[in-house]
């Protein structure tokens, strides 16, 4: 079974950084666009960073130059390193994998949750 394992959630202070990690198993990791998503209370779940297998990536408005996804292809991990964090960054942030050849096979981690506030 395939599995998503989100870890580094947690609650920091407007202006901190978190790290988020997400390992794989039990796919074929590097032929997988991997990307992070979040989901704040009464709002709908929204991209927020991808990677594809070569590299390239893709980010929301909303956190361009604060936040970096990034992929180690040998460890089937994908990290989002969030820096400058803020208030509306609060939400349950999910690992997500999609197959880069055959979009309808995807995944999601459980989810962990982020809050910023002081």
């Amino acid at each position: 079974q395939v599995q998503l394992v989100e870890s580094g959630g947690g609650l920091v202070q407007p202006g901190g950084s978190l790290r988020l990690s997400c390992a794989a198993s039990r796919i074929t990791f590097s032929i997988y666009t991997m990307g992070w998503y979040r989901q704040a209370p009464g709002k709908q779940r929204e991209l927020v960073a991808t990677v594809t297998r070569s590299g390239s990536t893709n980010y929301a408005d909303s956190v361009k130059g604060r936040f970096t996804i990034s992929r180690d292809n040998a460890k089937n991990t994908v990290q989002l390193q969030m820096n400058s964090l803020k208030a509306e960054d609060t939400a349950v942030y999910y690992c997500h994998g999609e197959h880069q050849f055959t979009p309808s096979i995807r995944y999601w981690g459980q989810g962990t949750q982020v809050t910023v506030s002081s």
